[in-house]
């Protein structure tokens, strides 16, 4: 369940509060656990951990959430599991893959998802805290319908990230091979 845009306002009638995003980690690593806690503390989320998929899966049947924070990896499973079980529930939220794996595999888990409709972004582990956060005050703000705080390094999924992949690295590569083709 998704929050409604309007009753995050910050422009909200007088008598009208604002409730906490709800967060659901997913991990079954403790250290990490208390990582991210410890970051999206800071950004004021309600805050729910579930330490393996079959407990991912009850508190997604269960309890509406914002954002999920994923683990690909866990003792009782695949975190894709999780996806699906969040398509079967009607999850409207965002998605944070946080995952050890190799890079091709949290970006295949990204695809992935947002083929079933939910829209993801993923980070390495060990968790970068800034990055977290950043994607963490990033959905807060989406929710409200502000700008976006920051839209670095694949933190933010947005244009400026397409824009560079379109831009920026084709005239690199092209730099690079002038270069090599003008040394002796």
């Amino acid at each position: 369940m998704a929050i409604d845009p309007q009753s995050t306002r910050t422009d909200l009638e007088p008598g009208v509060t604002r409730r906490p995003l709800r967060l659901l980690i997913v991990d079954d690593d403790v250290v990490q656990q208390e990582l991210m806690k410890r970051a999206a503390g800071r950004s004021k989320f309600e805050m729910t951990v579930a330490g393996s998929c079959g407990e991912a899966i009850r508190h997604l049947e269960t309890d509406g959430f914002d954002c999920v924070i994923l683990d690909l990896e866990l003792a009782d499973g695949d975190g894709v599991e999780v996806c699906r079980a969040m398509v079967r529930t009607g999850y409207a939220g965002a998605l944070i893959i946080i995952s050890g794996t190799d890079a091709r595999r949290r970006s295949a888990a990204r695809v992935y998802a947002r083929s079933l409709g939910i829209e993801a972004q993923g980070l390495p582990k060990p968790v970068d805290l800034a990055s977290l956060r950043i994607c963490l005050a990033n959905l807060g703000k989406d929710i409200q319908g502000l700008p976006a705080i920051h839209d670095w390094g694949g933190a933010f999924v947005g244009r400026t990230k397409e824009a560079h992949r379109a831009d920026v690295i084709p005239a690199a590569r092209s730099r690079r091979r002038q270069q090599a083709a003008s040394r002796p």
